[in-house]
């Protein structure tokens, strides 16, 4: 497989167009990251989850460049641009021959300012919660919307959405999350679903389903200079186009599974004072169930990746175990 031969090919470094010195190659579920001294190179693994497809060249350029785009918005000066890997007598980042791969060419930020670093270290206060908060409120109030992105904060897309993630965690019951876990989430949501169809129409009424960033959480925003919120959803339109409440509630879970409910709570309270969404707090539980439950339907796939190890599969099935845990300790409150 190419794949497989690109791979191998960038953890050396003449496959570079700079002097990329110690390369460290970082693997998600979609992506095989490669990190050098003072670039990040993302190559899109040629998979296809059923919520997002990458198995042809074409489609991995495309998402390459959706990528680019989507998330220049929060963080212009960190997506530089997209490159080729060509292939000749060997393979080459903007090298000879043929095209067989693309990547994300970004620049590289201290690993220790990541924001789930700085949490971990007791370094994340107030005042930058403030800042994030602010940030996400002028960016929802100018991300577009439209009729055709309303209707993903309608209530028959949320349901899909549901729907999806109980059939793709069906297989994980028993493993990371229990059979009565799974159906007490399955009836609360489906409860709270029927009780607010009122508000969900609301909120599509108001414009309140944007083009969001889709994947706000602390391992995702850098704190040097300035703030990144970086790794926005390109490859699926429905987990991106969404009620501006689900964005808000993934950075609120996500300090909640940290134990830092103080500052999940202050941010939802100044979003609220930055953004005038005062009914934000009605769906909150709701988003952040679906939220947790999110996580831990993508942590319990690396139990199934064949590239993952057994060590980082035993630490992937304690973080599944616990994100469905906090799913349910919110489905509780619906």
């Amino acid at each position: 497989m190419i794949q497989k031969q690109v791979v191998e090919a960038l953890m050396k470094p003449e496959a570079y167009d700079e002097e990329p010195g110690r390369i460290e190659l970082v693997q998600t579920h979609i992506s095989f990251v490669f990190l050098t001294r003072n670039f990040v190179y993302k190559v899109k693994k040629a998979v296809d989850l059923g919520f997002l497809d990458f198995t042809t060249l074409e489609k991995r350029r495309f998402f390459c460049e959706k990528e680019l785009k989507l998330n220049r918005r929060l963080c212009g000066d960190m997506y530089l641009e997209v490159v080729p890997i060509n292939r000749s007598d060997v393979i080459k980042i903007k090298g000879e021959g043929e095209t067989v791969e693309y990547a994300v060419k970004m620049k590289r930020m201290p690993q220790e300012k990541m924001m789930s670093k700085l949490l971990e270290q007791n370094k994340v206060d107030s005042k930058l919660v403030d800042k994030i908060a602010k940030i996400m409120a002028d960016f929802h109030s100018n991300a577009e919307t439209n009729r055709r992105i309303s209707e993903f904060g309608s209530l028959a897309i949320i349901e899909t959405n549901w729907k999806e993630n109980f059939k793709q965690t069906w297989e994980f019951v028993g493993k990371t999350i229990s059979m009565k876990n799974f159906k007490q989430i399955r009836e609360r949501i489906g409860d709270f679903m029927k009780r607010n169809m009122s508000l969900f129409e609301k909120r599509v009424a108001e414009d309140r389903a944007r083009d969001c960033h889709g994947d706000v959480h602390s391992g995702n925003i850098f704190v040097t200079d300035r703030i990144y919120i970086f790794d926005a959803i390109e490859f699926n339109e429905r987990f991106r186009y969404s009620d501006v409440a689900s964005d808000i509630a993934f950075l609120a879970m996500d300090l909640d599974f940290k134990d830092r409910t103080d500052l999940s709570n202050f941010f939802v309270k100044r979003y609220i004072e930055y953004s005038g969404d005062q009914e934000l707090t009605k769906l909150l539980p709701f988003y952040k169930c679906y939220r947790a439950y999110v996580r831990g339907k993508v942590v319990s796939f690396k139990l199934k990746d064949p590239s993952v190890d057994s060590e980082e599969k035993s630490a992937a099935m304690k973080e599944a175990k616990a994100y469905f845990k906090l799913a349910s300790t919110y489905a509780k409150t619906l």
